[in-house]
């Protein structure tokens, strides 16, 4: 089975110390990622942001910390466009832990000829018996 997280709360803005641009942003994820998921989860959100103009602040590296994304740097004008990136990045993150984990365990048979098999062993009509 892939690993497969999704948003589950509203972002929470913090302010950042007086000098530095634009707000921390965290984000609640439904557990903590694997090291794995969150590469994959920032690397489809840095590809998705390239070329967009107000992002210049927005620090992505290390953006998965615990069971939250944090961005830092975050303004105003970007807050729209960069929650659609988030959004399709952690879907882009599951679609892609679930190719990796599919790939990785290649089975013999599918399940259909897999469950044929084992309807041939006529066990249907077992119920469970006390154990001895």
């Amino acid at each position: 089975m892939s690993e497969h997280h999704h948003i589950n709360a509203p972002a929470r803005g913090e302010p950042l110390t007086e000098g530095r641009v634009g707000a921390r942003v965290r984000v609640p994820l439904s557990g903590a990622p694997s090291a794995a998921w969150s590469r994959l989860m920032t690397g489809h959100l840095t590809a998705s942001l390239v070329g967009h103009g107000p992002v210049g602040h927005l620090r992505c590296s290390g953006s998965v910390q615990g069971a939250e994304i944090v961005l830092e740097g975050v303004e105003d004008a970007e807050a729209e466009r960069l929650g659609d990136a988030l959004r399709e990045a952690v879907d882009a993150a599951n679609r892609a832990a679930e190719r990796i984990a599919n790939a990785a365990k290649p089975g013999n048979m599918d399940q259909a000829h897999a469950d044929r098999v084992a309807a041939d062993l006529g066990m249907a009509d077992q119920g469970a018996a006390p154990a001895a």
